[in-house]
């Protein structure tokens, strides 16, 4: 029987994935994706090899926990402005430039351009972010450099609106991925294709000659951008694009087919998710053949799949929230379900038994300092990702019934169960097809490696098809989080006793 608290998790994980489907799609799915039934030819297509085998997309898949970070001006106001926050009508905190309506202060969008000359976070150390994220088992980390406000976090050449701009003025950028680096952890870098205040940005496709030619001059300072990004800073290893979705970029289709080309040549290995660009028939994320449109998935934004099938084979990562729906810093967490600690352990368990990354996000305030909650949650998680990191990194899918108690996954002859529902007979039921080649014959906790009592149980159920491994958990076992049994794997008994199965 499952504990309150565990209905409780997952009865906020199914509203979670409720709200989801009610958001802008924006390319984002929520289901299996249908292959279509007929054949179109497309001559803007992946450029790159289903299930890369190369050793930068080894690491990817082998990630398991990420960080994500939002930041920016968006950060000096906290989701509110004068009172107002976006519970009373205004934006999202990453979106706040974008307030418009009765609730919007005067002259909202005037006063939000002039944020960055109070941009001067005294409080942020690049290397203590590092730190942190280190120790709570961060793999990699995906960073903002430039958001829909079009404010960039290093000193471009190709626009004046930038760090240089503000009394902070060093490269934010290269201070975070020099710091993240040097810890070993990989960086990937979040990049916003539509610019707000851009006066050659346009949301409609161009029509007029004029019109072209203004929006060719942005698609060129974009280009100019992301070319710098990768020269300036050549240890990252991917971009995470977002802000594709209007109709101007989607019409775009030759130039940012070509683009995506020019960046790959520039940085081999490189990884660019499916956000970034559409073939020529208008279709995102997947080809008009359904094809994936880049190297992994990138539509599992604050939901998770229901079910392994749905990826088809894909690589892909989830990335989440703490709050509903705060990815820039939010003043006041007050009155909101905030994801605790076990909510997002369940996430991180469920994403990585289907060959997935989890990437929880971070909302610095304007001073560069994390939310307090936010550091409570990133120690709690370093404190289990320490003891138990070994059934994520590089743990992959177990092609096993789903199991009750939690989930599975498995690496070099080992299968491991992380356990969220712990059964009240301490009693763990291991259910495996008759014909399995490989089984359990030994078990342990992988924290602390106290061995298990475990068997092989004929329960007798007619016609079964499974084979059933009865694991003992000690009785004076205690836990307040989930924990992990890790079971070596061998071959079967050579005998097992036949039963008669019954005649109708």
């Amino acid at each position: 029987m499952k504990s309150k608290s565990c209905l409780k998790r997952y009865y906020t994980l199914f509203i979670s994935m409720c709200l989801c489907s009610l958001s802008p799609v924006y390319g984002q799915w929520t289901g299996p994706k249908q292959q279509p039934k007929t054949q179109t030819t497309v001559k803007y297509g992946s450029l790159t090899p289903k299930h890369r085998t190369d050793s930068a997309m080894v690491n990817f898949r082998n990630y398991g926990l990420g960080q994500f970070i939002h930041w920016g001006l968006y950060a000096i106001p906290g989701n509110e402005w004068e009172g107002v926050s976006a519970r009373k009508g205004a934006a999202a905190s990453e979106w706040i430039r974008s307030w418009s309506g009765p609730t919007a202060p005067e002259n909202w969008k005037e006063t939000y351009d002039k944020l960055y000359q109070q941009f001067n976070p005294k409080a942020f150390d690049a290397k203590a972010w590092a730190r942190q994220a280190k120790e709570m088992g961060a793999k990699y980390l995906i960073f903002t450099t430039k958001h829909h406000d079009g404010f960039a976090l290093w000193p471009s050449r190709y626009s004046d609106y930038n760090i240089s701009a503000s009394p902070y003025k060093k490269d934010i950028v290269k201070e975070v991925v020099d710091a993240y680096t040097a810890e070993g952890i990989d960086v990937f870098l979040y990049f916003s294709v539509l610019e707000w205040n851009n006066p050659d940005y346009m949301l409609k496709a161009p029509q007029t000659e004029a019109e072209k030619k203004r929006f060719q001059r942005f698609l060129n300072y974009t280009k100019n951008q992301l070319l710098e990004l990768l020269q300036n800073y050549p240890q990252i290893k991917g971009f995470w694009f977002d802000g594709t979705w209007d109709q101007s970029w989607i019409q775009a289709y030759p130039f940012t087919y070509a683009l995506e080309k020019e960046l790959r040549d520039k940085h081999p290995g490189l990884i660019i998710g499916s956000r970034f660009r559409n073939d020529e028939h208008g279709k995102r994320h997947f080809d008009s053949n359904g094809n994936l449109l880049g190297d992994y998935e990138q539509g599992w934004e604050r939901k998770l799949p229901g079910d392994y099938s749905w990826l088809n084979g894909n690589d892909w990562d989830a990335v989440m929230t703490i709050p509903p729906n705060g990815w820039g810093y939010m003043k006041d967490w007050s009155g909101l379900y905030t994801k605790t600690t076990d909510d997002l352990l369940e996430m991180l368990l469920q994403a990585v038994s289907m060959n997935g990354n989890f990437v929880l996000n971070f909302g610095p305030d304007g001073q560069g300092n994390m939310h307090p909650e936010e550091d409570t949650i990133a120690s709690e998680l370093g404190q289990w990702m320490q003891k138990n990191g070994e059934a994520i990194y590089g743990a992959s899918h177990a092609d096993l019934p789903i199991s009750k108690y939690g989930y599975y996954t498995q690496k070099e002859g080992y299968l491991y169960l992380t356990v969220f529902n712990r059964p009240v007979n301490n009693i763990l039921r291991i259910a495996l097809p008759k014909n399995s080649k490989e089984v359990p014959v030994a078990a342990e906790l992988l924290a602390g490696g106290e061995p298990l009592l475990l068997k092989h149980s004929e329960i007798g159920l007619d016609l079964d098809k499974q084979a059933y491994y009865d694991i003992q958990l000690p009785r004076g076992f205690q836990t307040d989080r989930a924990f992990v049994v890790k079971m070596k794997l061998g071959s079967p008994e050579a005998q097992r006793q036949q039963l008669m199965d019954a005649k109708m």
